[in-house]
């Protein structure tokens, strides 16, 4: 099971339509990447990386990816995922999350 953070709140939305990708690699990190189109006709893309015990590694949202097509915009974001989970590509630095006073 996943365990989902903000950045995939933020995108989550059910009333639209959305294809994904999931996948396993060997060493157990689940990727899952899905793209949609907004209300608005933007192609918006999402990139979830996930230890074998669900906790995120990493979320990306993407709010527009101007000129790509949802299929160009899968392939693209399971080709970044892969290369992230694999070290091809180093995750990029979380940034540190302040506490609310």
């Amino acid at each position: 099971m996943r365990i989902r953070e903000e950045t995939y709140w933020q995108w989550a939305d059910a009333q639209l339509h959305s294809r994904s990708h999931d996948e396993e690699l060997s060493d157990g990190t689940s990727i899952d990447v899905q793209v949609r189109l907004s209300r608005l006709g933007a192609t918006q893309l999402f990139i979830g990386l996930y230890a074998r015990d669900g906790v995120a590694l990493l979320e990306e949202y993407y709010p527009a990816l101007p000129g790509q097509t949802m299929t160009r915009a899968l392939v693209w974001g399971v080709d970044r995922a892969r290369a992230l989970a694999t070290g091809a590509l180093p995750l990029p630095q979380a940034e540190p999350r302040r506490l609310q006073a």
